[in-house]
């Protein structure tokens, strides 16, 4: 079915479900995960390969790969379509007919749009014939996928071509929120078992009867132990009802007596079903006996699902699974399957460590990340590609909800798992009490008001008689007594500040209790607040401030202001010269701050010194995290000097987020289309625009991930990098809606407006 469509299409030639294949099922992915990341300016089309013709086409466009004439047709009714930017051709020598698929050259002859291939094998020590049919593929593009570095090399030291033009993408894999077995097992009500597991469309070249030969072995170890089997068998080996290689491998269960310790799960799972079973394996058996085979989905699903991993040696294992994450062990080798097993099943810490480092390893290859690298190769290929922008995903509040206790937000968290032991602090509480109160604006939900309740109950428990604030409490709700006085509090005293004046900022909509508690709260803590000392607290107290100001007008408080902006004026003058127009002599985090209060200090009391330095300021800080028009953070390895050059990775979501939030104010005012633009820019950073070309939060939960370092992503999702991800999203949402005009202009009880 053909769509009409102003965005870029790219036309995927491939099987496709409801065929029953590896490649069909890869391709959809492919196809979600563009989407997910793309979808608002790309979309994806199919070509379905069929073997007869079909009655009813389900998708754009549908070839008969044994009917010859079909295949320069299909190419021509592609080349009709002006907004086909680029044909992408799943390759594998069975999916064509002809010597080798040559019919696919007739396509070849007759496409005009841009075409690149995925190869789902790469034949080693090819003859003659194959090595010139490859090279005779690749002169019609220059552009290649695989999926392995091995396929790579193969491509270039066996069929000479040029490296240039070989891309190297992973199998994708779906991100899942991380727990352990235990918790997966009870839905699928098999907590009690030692659970093993292979999955797949069945056939020969699964070589399951490896593993159900090393399983007795294993339960002599580990008599609970249950070996799930789980998939079809492929239907194209399935002949006149009679499906001989499942009766093979029931025939063995019940020759070697393994009828309670073996289920088969002959159905053809949707894929949330599958990572299901797959969350809940203890050990997964990869027995492939194909010493060729390129690359294995399912083992890439097994990694990626926090699996400990026994494996047949073939090139994708044994380029991917270190002894970190799994075992190697020789192809049709029961002995060396049960010894491995065996060794995990002895020791419980080995098998988390394995399947720790397995989901880690294998976050880069999410489908998201694939979608990233393909669309950077795509853009080499097509015209216009700056017509090609991210989605942005779903607001999701699933994460930040499982770090939230009756107490508060949760500091740390081991990947997904909130890390109870690390405590609460009032820095991650009032973070969290802004995102909601964000949140709540946008949506009016009502099941946000609990959470704001909680966390401004913790800012409540943690204020002191003289209206200053401790900072950390453990998950007894006892204070921590030597890190409250050994810390310098200043800035999470601040920013209890800005997330009280947030709260009664919103008082035309928050129930009037909550509002109540909040005013209290911070008018108790204006002394202390006259007199603070640094210059990112003077910033975030100086915002919460300002927002009280404005809905409820108060001269002791723009008084404070005044007074606070004046010290931080003060330090501007001092340190800045042409070339660093700057309130101290280094950057360090959420830099955005320290220009956004010199704004509101303006605001406030409309001298133009305040108005000039908020300007000047963000300019030069501008000019220090944006290249080349991307966004790049201070790093954390160690602070940018005045006079040195900025080191490089160890970049965290909270420069982002404040990046955004102050672009935001300064848009708000000035209506300057370059905040706008650097918003956006920004924002991307969280989608993949970063130097790992990875997305920086979790997509099924909301999570936002803790850092990037220089090879890889720091997948812990604490309080402040998910708070932080959260609020980003929420500005961004907020900017999209006013631009649709969708947002009213709010109003203040006092009458005046509200621009938070």
């Amino acid at each position: 079915m053909k769509t009409i469509s102003n965005k870029s299409k790219i036309v995927f030639l491939s099987t496709f479900p409801p065929t029953q294949c590896g490649i069909a099922t890869y391709t959809q992915d492919t196809i979600k995960g563009i989407t997910d990341v793309y979808g608002k300016s790309v979309q994806c089309e199919v070509c379905e390969l069929v073997t007869e013709p079909k009655e009813k086409p389900t998708q754009a466009f549908t070839l008969n790969t044994k009917n010859r004439e079909e295949y320069a047709k299909v190419a021509e009714e592609i080349n009709n379509d002006e907004s086909v930017k680029l044909v992408h051709i799943q390759h594998e020598f069975g999916l064509f007919s002809g010597n080798y698929g040559d019919y696919l050259l007739d396509f070849l002859n007759a496409i005009k749009v841009p075409v690149t291939y995925t190869f789902h094998s790469v034949i080693p020590n090819p003859n003659d014939e194959l090595k010139t049919f490859v090279k005779l593929l690749l002169t019609y593009s220059n552009s290649v996928f695989v999926m392995t570095n091995k396929s790579k090399e193969i491509l270039i030291s066996d069929y000479d071509i040029n490296e240039e033009i070989i891309t190297c993408v992973p199998h994708g894999t779906h991100i899942v929120v991380y727990e352990k077995p235990e918790t997966a097992k009870e839905k699928l009500n098999i907590q009690d078992r030692l659970v093993l597991s292979t999955f797949g469309l069945l056939g020969e070249g699964k070589n399951i009867e490896t593993g159900l030969q090393a399983l007795p072995k294993i339960i002599e170890k580990a008599p609970n132990a249950l070996y799930l089997i789980i998939g079809k068998t492929h239907p194209n080996l399935i002949r006149d009802g009679v499906d001989a290689y499942r009766d093979k491998l029931e025939g063995i269960v019940a020759e070697l007596n393994l009828q309670n310790n073996v289920r088969f799960v002959n159905q053809y799972l949707d894929t949330n079903e599958l990572l299901e079973y797959l969350k809940a394996t203890d050990i997964y058996m990869f027995t492939s006996k194909d010493p060729n085979q390129a690359v294995s989905g399912t083992f890439a699903y097994a990694m990626s699902c926090a699996c400990p991993i026994v494996a047949s040696k073939i090139p994708h294992t044994k380029e991917v699974l270190t002894s970190d994450s799994g075992i190697l062990c020789d192809i049709g080798d029961s002995d060396q399957f049960a010894a491995a097993a065996i060794k995990l099943i002895e020791d419980e810490n080995l098998r988390h460590e394995m399947g720790i480092n397995s989901f880690t390893k294998m976050r880069a290859s999410s489908w998201e990340n694939v979608a990233i690298t393909q669309m950077n190769t795509y853009k080499n290929l097509i015209d216009n590609p700056t017509e090609i922008k991210f989605s942005y995903p779903d607001i999701q509040l699933k994460h930040i909800k499982k770090l939230t206790t009756d107490l508060g937000i949760v500091q740390f968290s081991k990947i997904s798992i909130p890390d109870l032991d690390s405590g609460y602090t009032l820095d991650d509480n009032a973070r969290a009490l802004i995102a909601f109160c964000m949140h709540y604006k946008l949506t009016q939900d009502k099941e946000d008001l609990a959470y704001i309740l909680i966390y401004l109950d913790f800012i409540q428990r943690c204020q002191q008689p003289k209206g200053d604030f401790i900072n950390y409490v453990d998950q007894e709700n006892r204070e921590h007594v030597e890190q409250n006085a050994e810390v310098n509090l200043e800035d999470s005293n601040a920013r209890a500040i800005w997330a009280l004046g947030t709260v009664v900022s919103m008082s035309d909509i928050l129930p009037e209790a909550i509002v109540k508690k909040a005013a209290k709260c911070f008018l108790t803590s204006l002394k202390w607040a006259e007199n603070i000392q640094s210059p990112r607290s003077i910033g975030f107290a100086t915002k919460g401030l300002y927002l009280y100001h404005t809905t409820i007008p108060n001269l002791y408080v723009a008084a404070i202001i005044n007074k606070l902006n004046a010290k931080l004026l003060a330090n501007y003058e001092d340190t800045a010269t042409e070339d660093w127009q700057w309130f101290e002599n280094y950057l360090t985090y959420g830099n955005g701050i320290l220009p956004e209060s010199m704004l509101y200090a303006y605001l406030i009391t409309n001298k133009p010194v305040y108005q000039k330095v908020a300007l000047d300021s963000l300019d030069f800080l501008i000019s220090k995290t944006f290249v080349k028009g991307n966004f790049k953070a201070i790093s954390n390895q160690s602070w940018h000097h005045k006079g040195s050059e900025p080191h490089e990775y160890g970049e965290q979501p909270i420069d982002v987020a404040y990046t955004i939030m102050t672009l935001n104010a300064f848009y708000n005012e000035f209506k300057t289309p370059q905040y706008k633009k650097k918003m956006k820019a920004a924002f991307n950073w969280f989608l993949g625009k970063n130097h790992l070309g990875q997305i920086m939060y979790n997509p099924v939960s909301g999570g936002g991930y803790d850092g990037l370092e220089k090879h890889n992503v720091n997948l812990n999702q604490g309080a402040e990098s998910t708070v932080c991800f959260l609020t980003a999203r929420l500005l961004m949402e907020k900017l999209a809606m006013s631009q649709s005009k969708v947002i009213p202009i709010m109003k203040s009880r006092s009458g005046i407006a509200i621009n938070s």
